[in-house]
């Protein structure tokens, strides 16, 4: 059985202060008495700040929680040969097939992206390249902050999950002359 846990005396008398404040829905029916009184416990050493609503802190912080994607996509692991690869990013490569979703939805483009990398692996290419389009900037200032080119952070994600994360080796932005930060080279396993 669970021990009843009581209230510290500050929130005693923050919950008094609203109680008084109430409107009972049932006005004939009094307030109980038989309420026990908490036993006083230990203040903490450090007393919280006080806080208002609205109050701003100082220092900006930002408000994005992940690493933008060409960082994120930068410091993973190279799982391809290295020499593939440093052609790969210098654009040595040429790519054998691409895939434009600029300007899809998510709902469009999901689907797409899925048929084309499965299909490209099933053909047996090694290197595709899938442009998203860099996105506009919808950021309105508000509380939450909006990303910048939604298909170009939520496609690295789509391609590290299954179905397609079985078909992908690596993944990492193209070079200038096949669209730069607008597009991503995907570098494709062998099939077995």
């Amino acid at each position: 059985m669970r021990r009843p846990r009581h209230l510290s005396p500050e929130e005693r008398a923050l919950w008094d202060k609203v109680a008084d404040r109430a409107k009972p829905l049932h006005p004939q029916q009094s307030k109980p008495d038989n309420i026990s009184q908490p036993k006083e416990q230990k203040k903490s050493k450090q007393p919280t700040p006080g806080f208002r609503v609205g109050q701003t802190t100082s220092g900006a912080r930002p408000h994005d929680i992940l690493p933008d994607v060409t960082a994120r996509l930068a410091g993973a692991p190279v799982q391809m040969d290295h020499k593939s690869f440093g052609k790969m990013k210098r654009g040595k490569l040429v790519p054998e097939a691409r895939i434009d979703l600029h300007g899809m939805t998510m709902a469009e483009a999901h689907p797409e992206l899925l048929a084309f990398i499965l299909g490209s692996q099933s053909v047996g290419r090694r290197l595709v390249l899938v442009i998203t389009g860099k996105g506009k900037d919808r950021d309105t200032g508000g509380p939450i902050p909006a990303r910048h080119g939604v298909l170009r952070h939520q496609v690295p994600q789509w391609l590290a999950l299954p179905p397609l994360s079985q078909a992908v080796l690596q993944v990492t932005p193209a070079h200038i002359k096949h669209g730069g930060h607008g597009a991503y080279y995907v570098y494709l396993r062998r099939r077995r």
